[in-house]
């Protein structure tokens, strides 16, 4: 046996993570280019201060504070109210995630998602034991409703996992299809991700509407993207309370550390303020969309903070040019495809006029 003893189906397995290169331009995790303002930043620094003086105790392991604050916020995309019974939240979306399949995955049930989707998907199932199914998207990364709610019914999934925007390709879920597999998943979860709903168009609603009317719906969200807290590793969901009842089996005690509740209870205090550039990245990416197509690549159409474009004979070529030239992008996604980040406007132009020369050495 070879040492250390690895399970199995782990070995020769590398680590998920994106590259991290120091280069000038960082266009490849989807983070939101805007740190908070000095002011903001005080307030954190003092919550964190105040938080440290009681390390000696554990924290409050049913972050009720937090809970409460998260509630109120989400409420703002919905007509009635979020409570804070109906919230949940771990360290990062990632550790929702992982404890939605823990829960309510495992041994002798399936987790099914649309490919391409989010490449953690896959390792949640695994970590969890449950069975991985992915079903494929259309041609312009929609799905075909018909075949997607088949699949479900013929799959009976413990949990549907449903990115919306969809990472890598942008793409957001219409309520009717949301609908659809929240039926035909019957008691099986539908979770709808939606760590970059922020930056959702104008016009695209939050699966958020549509908790009173599916029991089985999970909405997940993160402070890493729009909210700018990559590194507060905060992320939270929306459901039924008896979804967070359930969740409370497998979490680890004190899950949530006292200074990680005190700075987010912090920086949802600067909510507006850390979300004030949304609409400009907004903008950012509806003007690198156009720009993408006028240069006659294919472009998905994205409600999110970064764009899929291609396609590539071979990517890996043109995310190296691109890399040599101190832009650093993401390939992911399927093949001949790559994902940008949208950034500041000079990010933007550092990253066209350097697409604009690997091209021109490539015709």
């Amino acid at each position: 046996m070879s040492w250390p003893p690895l399970r199995p189906e782990l070995a020769g397995i590398e680590p998920y993570g994106a590259p991290q290169i120091d280069v000038p331009v960082q266009l490849n995790v989807n983070e939101n280019p805007y740190g908070p303002s000095a002011a903001c930043v005080a307030d954190i620094a003092a919550a964190a201060a105040t938080a440290a003086a009681t390390l000696n105790r554990y924290p409050d392991r049913e972050f009720v504070e937090l809970r409460s604050a998260l509630a109120s916020y989400l409420s703002r995309d919905v007509a009635g109210a979020i409570t804070p019974e109906q919230v949940w939240a771990a360290n990062g979306s990632n550790e929702v995630m992982l404890q939605l399949l823990q829960a309510f995955g495992g041994p002798g049930r399936t987790a099914l998602s649309f490919a391409p989707t989010y490449s953690m998907y896959p390792e949640y199932a695994r970590d969890t034991h449950t069975r991985w199914v992915a079903g494929r998207r259309e041609e312009d990364f929609s799905l075909d409703l018909d075949v997607a709610r088949d699949l479900v019914k013929t799959e009976q999934p413990g949990v549907v996992l449903l990115p919306s925007p969809n990472n890598p390709t942008g793409t957001a879920l219409p309520h009717d299809a949301i609908g659809v597999l929240c039926e035909a998943a019957g008691d099986g979860l539908v979770v709808v991700d939606e760590a970059y709903g922020e930056f959702r168009r104008a016009g695209v609603p939050s699966a958020l509407e549509l908790l009173p009317t599916y029991r089985n719906l999970v909405v997940t969200r993160t402070m890493s993207k729009a909210f700018a807290g990559a590194g507060l590793r905060l992320g939270y969901l929306a459901a039924d309370p008896a979804i967070c009842d359930a969740i409370r089996v497998v979490r680890l005690p004190y899950h949530l550390s006292a200074v990680t509740q005190a700075v987010a209870l912090a920086a949802l205090a600067h909510a507006p303020e850390l979300l004030g550039k949304v609409d400009e990245l907004r903008g950012e990416r509806d003007r690198l969309v156009a720009w993408l197509r006028s240069q006659a690549y294919d472009v998905a159409d994205s409600d999110a903070n970064f764009v899929l474009f291609g396609r590539f004979a071979d990517r890996h070529a043109v995310w190296q040019g691109l890399l040599d030239r101190g832009v650093l992008i993401r390939e992911t996604g399927p093949d001949g495809w790559l994902r940008v980040s949208v950034g500041t406007p000079e990010e933007m132009a550092a990253f066209r006029a350097a697409l604009t020369e690997v091209n021109g050495e490539r015709a």
